[in-house]
């Protein structure tokens, strides 16, 4: 098959639940969880959960553990804390977990920071993603102009696919 007839076969709604990792927003002043709302929203998906979590290893866990029980939640998509400060836990709560890791995610992504946005800085960046019980996991910074490049630019275009694919041997 190729790849028009698999986002053909891709669902029209996913469900998702947006994590926005940090130790100082708010639901107020969350403008990258509101941001990929926005996305999720503008292109037919759903928000099934919000959670705005501590950078804290454990933390991050449980939520993405707690997500993919839950039947309405086909991906998580977090932002925040993929820096390299010693605070910065998401890459590692994400990696972890993973059971099996989508590595073009984190090099596209990349690519493209540096090609259209920040330069040589781009290598600051531990965006992530895989697949964790069934669930697609994304993990990417928290900036809104990271969330707007990663939402526009690899998740909105390729989300149905990737749960597509998740999905096709269950």
């Amino acid at each position: 098959m190729s790849v028009t007839e698999h986002r053909q076969e891709a669902p029209n709604m996913v469900g998702c639940m947006v994590i926005t990792v940090s130790d100082t927003r708010t639901e107020e002043n969350d403008k990258s969880g509101k941001l990929i709302h926005e996305f999720l929203d503008s292109c037919g998906h759903k928000t099934v959960d919000y959670k705005i979590v501590k950078d804290e290893y454990k933390e991050i866990q449980h939520l993405i553990q707690q997500a993919s029980q839950n039947e309405k939640i086909d991906a998580v998509l977090l932002n925040g804390g993929t820096g390299i400060a010693k605070r910065d836990t998401t890459y590692e709560a994400v990696q972890d977990i993973l059971e099996k890791e989508i590595p073009g995610f984190g090099e596209l992504f990349r690519y493209l920071s540096y090609a259209e946005d920040i330069g040589s800085a781009a290598i600051l960046s531990r965006a992530v993603a895989g697949v964790y019980n069934d669930t697609a996991i994304f993990s990417m910074p928290g900036s809104s102009g990271a969330v707007r490049l990663a939402m526009n630019k690899i998740i909105v275009p390729e989300l149905a696919h990737v749960i597509r694919e998740v999905h096709k041997d269950l």
